[in-house]
């Protein structure tokens, strides 16, 4: 997990990144983490239900294809989900604070480099 966290502090380096983490999307576990504001427990549980749906749907209407992120804008926040095999990548941006292109390009190398 050493190369896990080391990619959390990498994104947490992201301008107005608020909390990384990263997620069994089988079990809806945490496995790391990084920063804070919100209980990050909470969030890989519930975001589990989130990627589940979504490839459930993609399944559902045949769609032959992979989910590349998944973002979830808030009136404060940016939520990014970034599918890796069987984990994700979890990161909650400041909205006010982010440049949401190069967050999301930046959360993509760092989940290309990822190693677990």
């Amino acid at each position: 997990m050493g190369n896990a966290q080391k990619s959390l502090d990498m994104i947490m380096e992201i301008d107005g990144a608020m909390g990384a983490a990263l997620v069994d999307s089988e079990s809806g576990m945490l496995l790391a983490q990084a920063g804070g504001g919100l209980d990050l427990n909470v969030a890989a549980a519930g975001n589990t239900d989130v990627v589940r749906a979504k490839l459930k749907t993609m399944k559902a209407l045949g769609l032959n294809d992979t989910i590349e992120d998944i973002l979830i804008t808030l009136g404060k926040q940016y939520h990014i989900i970034r599918p890796h095999g069987t984990l994700f990548l979890y990161v909650v941006l400041n909205k006010s604070k982010a440049n949401l292109a190069m967050a999301r390009h930046r959360v993509s190398e760092v989940e290309a480099q990822l190693s677990v």
